[in-house]
C-alpha cells in the first residue's frame, strides 16, 4: 500500500512538473547575437504630424513684445489651442495646451491663420511657419519650437504591465518601451512581437525578431507615435492552459483518492 502511495506522488509531480516547464532558451533576448557595433538607424527619422495630433508650437524673436501675439496662453484663446491631460508610466498627469491638427490636416495659429501641418515633418512645419512671418514681415529672426503633446505608445500582451506610456522626449526604443511595461512574461514570444503603426490614415503590422541581431539595424528599433507593441502568448503558455484545464478533474479525483487512502490507512 506504502508503495503505491509513494509512486502515485512520484506521478503527481512529473504532472505538476510539466506543467510549468517551459524552454530556458524561449526566455532569454539576443541569445545568437555577438559582440559588435551597430549604427543607429532609426534615430533620425522624423514622425510625420497626423490628423489629431496635439502640438506645443512656441514662437519667439529679440523682440519679446511682438512675440508675444504669436503664444497665448489658454485663457485668451481658447480657439487656437487645445488643453489635453495625459497620464505618464509613472501615474503621474500632465496637462498641456497645444494646437489640434484638424480633419482637413491644417492648425489654426494666431495671426497666421490656417496652417497645414498633416503629412509634415517637425521640421517642415517649422520652415513653413518661419518663412510665412518672414514674408509677412512680422518678426526679424524667429524662432520656432515645435513639439509633440500626445507622444503614446501601448504596450499589451504577454508583458508583466500593460500601459499606455507618454514620451516626453519624443524618442523611445522598443526595448525600453517593454521595459516600462515590466519586461515580457516567460510564455512572450520574443522571436514575434507584432508592431502596429499607422502612417498616413493606413495602418500597417510588422513582426519583430528579438532574437535576431538585425533587430538592431530594424528601422522599427524605435517606435513613433500612437505605436502598438502586442507580445503574443507562445506555444508554452497556452499547451499549459489547456493541459492545466484538462488535468484540473484528474488532479482533484487523484487528491480525493489520497484522502480516501491515507483515511483508511491511518485506521
Amino acid at each position: 500500500m506504502l508503495r503505491n502511495l509513494y509512486s502515485f506522488f512520484i506521478v503527481f509531480q512529473i504532472m505538476l512538473v510539466s506543467i510549468s516547464c517551459t524552454s530556458t532558451r524561449k526566455t532569454v533576448y539576443f541569445y545568437n547575437v555577438q559582440d559588435t557595433t551597430f549604427l543607429q538607424r532609426g534615430s533620425e527619422i522624423q514622425t510625420p504630424i497626423q490628423e489629431n495630433d496635439i502640438l506645443s508650437i512656441s514662437i519667439s524673436s529679440l523682440n519679446a513684445e511682438a512675440s508675444a501675439i504669436f503664444n497665448p496662453n489658454n485663457n485668451n484663446y481658447n480657439n487656437y489651442n487645445s488643453n489635453i491631460r495625459s497620464t505618464t508610466v509613472t501615474g503621474n498627469n500632465i496637462e498641456a495646451g497645444g494646437y489640434l491638427v484638424n480633419a482637413d490636416g491644417t492648425i489654426q495659429l494666431p495671426v497666421l491663420g490656417n496652417v497645414k501641418a498633416a503629412g509634415l515633418t517637425k521640421k517642415e512645419l517649422k520652415d513653413n511657419i518661419t518663412n510665412m512671418i518672414l514674408s509677412k514681415k512680422l518678426l526679424i529672426d524667429p524662432l520656432v519650437e515645435i513639439r509633440f503633446l500626445n507622444y503614446e505608445v501601448t504596450v499589451i500582451g504577454e508583458v508583466a504591465k500593460p500601459t499606455v506610456i507618454t514620451v516626453p522626449s519624443e524618442k523611445i526604443s522598443l526595448l525600453k518601451a517593454i521595459g516600462l511595461a515590466g519586461d515580457l512574461t516567460i510564455y512572450g514570444k520574443r522571436e514575434n512581437v507584432l508592431l502596429i503603426r499607422e502612417e498616413n490614415g493606413k495602418k500597417k503590422t510588422r513582426h519583430i525578431n528579438l532574437n535576431s541581431s538585425n533587430f538592431f539595424n530594424s528601422p522599427y528599433y524605435y517606435l513613433q507615435p500612437n505605436d502598438v507593441v502586442y507580445v503574443e502568448p507562445n506555444k508554452d503558455k497556452v499547451a499549459s492552459t489547456s493541459r492545466s484545464r484538462q488535468l484540473l478533474p484528474v488532479i482533484l479525483s487523484g487528491l480525493s483518492i489520497v484522502v480516501i487512502v491515507l483515511d483508511r490507512f491511518i485506521k
